[in-house]
């Protein structure tokens, strides 16, 4: 294990501006929402749905990684809005089924992508091998850290 003390600065800052571009990235998905009524989990959801194909809300907890709890109130504030509709799984009816609505599909193909906009701010201009590597390495970080939680916990 790595001790946590100021010798360890190069390795500390790769954490640190994942979290700041983590909170700025999601501070202006906020904003370009927000004149939409819409949080970041609940456009996740109507993205996942935009197929046009169900899908199960267990399924998507497990996407998007949130509680059972926070995934049931965004679900329950896209039903009230009727951008979605949760229906019984015919093959398990203790499952529920996703479905974007016709008011949903509306609203999301009137939405502005804020995916392109934090890209094309945030990247615009960077070379593609240095995005490429950025890409790399986060990936290769990512699994690392997901694998170790999923050994400590078996």
């Amino acid at each position: 294990m790595v001790p946590n003390n100021k010798n360890d600065f190069e390795l500390d800052i790769p954490g640190s501006w994942a979290k700041k571009y983590f909170l700025a990235s999601r501070a202006l998905m906020e904003s370009v929402l927000r004149p939409y009524e819409l949080g970041n989990t609940q456009w996740y959801v109507l993205y996942r749905l935009s197929a046009q194909k169900p899908v199960g809300q267990r399924d998507l907890t497990r996407e998007l990684e949130v509680e059972r709890a926070t995934l049931s109130a965004v679900i329950a504030a896209l039903v009230r809005k009727g951008l979605i509709e949760q229906v019984s799984d015919p093959a398990d009816q203790r499952q529920k089924l996703l479905h974007i609505t016709s008011a949903g599909t509306t609203l999301w193909n009137s939405l502005p992508d804020p995916m392109a906009l934090i890209t094309e701010i945030a990247f615009g201009g960077v070379e593609p091998a240095d995005i490429a590597t950025m890409n790399r390495v986060l990936s290769r970080a990512t699994k690392r850290l997901t694998d170790y939680k999923k050994e400590t916990r078996s």
